[in-house]
């Protein structure tokens, strides 16, 4: 997976000289690499945002205004013409891009020769230091479905979600109850469910939080209830204790960082579920487990 995510950044490159040659406009070729590569885009894309920090998309945006900020600065060409020698199809939106990244818009960088804000090339790799063992398991789980109250929220990586917060908080208790006495398979007891995640993981980006139970193929589902169908397939169970939220985090985190890039494992597209196993009576820490659907990489 390393050599993999390298070879994603040498793309990033190679597709600026490309528009700088050629003038085009497409976009990365992602999936086409990681064919190549033997993995999914869905998995690629997922595994470079959790070790970089941003999505792949805001990496290459960054690094194309800072190839093109020397463009800027040296004040050979005209502004519209580097505008599409970068693949953007007029001077304002290459300005709007250009802003975005350096804080000024290309003619006052011109003038004043700044300021501006250099995304080096990354470079990953693996460090392996065994300090923190991962208490994971392998399920494989026939279909079931995923059933609750749910809502579109923006997706935050620290702290407490507020949105998702207000949506439980607004459930009545006999609710609560309700729910898991409906729970009939496993992940077991009251769940928290991220779908319909972006592949990115932007921050803020909207997915669907599902607050509610798992129940089997046969099980049915009173009317008042949404309803996520997961089809068959394994999952990487994490266990986690400790602080809440800090700590299942700090464990989010580490798949991405230590379990992944050592495992014959990728991620597949499904829900992210969280089970709650045991919990404080003011939910500061709690017992948890952490599913991610997964397929031998």
């Amino acid at each position: 997976m390393i050599s993999a995510l390298n070879r994603l950044v040498d793309l990033v490159e190679e597709h600026i000289a490309e528009q700088v040659a050629e003038h085009l406009a497409e976009d990365l070729d992602v999936r086409g690499l990681a064919g190549e590569l033997g993995t999914t885009e869905y998995h690629l894309r997922r595994m470079f945002s959790s070790l970089a920090g941003m999505p792949l998309s805001e990496y290459a945006r960054r690094r194309r205004m800072t190839v093109a900020a020397a463009d800027v600065v040296r004040g050979e060409d005209g502004l519209l013409g580097i505008a599409v020698r970068y693949g953007y199809g007029s001077a304002e939106a290459f300005g709007r891009a250009f802003r975005a990244v350096h804080g000024a818009g290309p003619g006052d960088v011109r003038r004043d020769g700044g300021p501006l804000r250099t995304q080096p090339r990354l470079r990953f790799h693996l460090t392996v230091e065994g300090s923190t063992p991962m208490d994971t398991r392998i399920a494989d789980r026939p279909a079931f479905r995923l059933a609750g109250h749910a809502a579109r929220v923006p997706l935050i990586h620290q702290g407490v979600n507020p949105h998702i917060r207000r949506h439980i908080a607004a459930l009545p208790q006999e609710e609560h109850l309700r729910l898991k006495a409906l729970g009939d398979t496993e992940p077991g007891g009251l769940l928290q469910v991220c779908d319909d995640l972006d592949p990115d993981g932007t921050e803020g980006s909207e997915l669907t939080y599902l607050h509610g139970v798992a129940v089997s193929r046969d099980t049915p589902v009173p009317g008042d209830l949404d309803a996520i169908e997961v089809p068959a397939g394994e999952w990487a169970v994490f266990r986690t204790a400790g602080p809440y939220p800090q700590t299942l985090q700090t464990a989010w985190a580490a798949t991405a960082t230590e379990w992944f890039p050592s495992n014959p494992w990728r991620l597949r597209p499904g829900p992210w579920i969280v089970a709650v196993l045991e919990r404080a009576d003011d939910f500061t820490t709690a017992t948890c487990e952490l599913w991610l659907p997964v397929e031998p990489a």
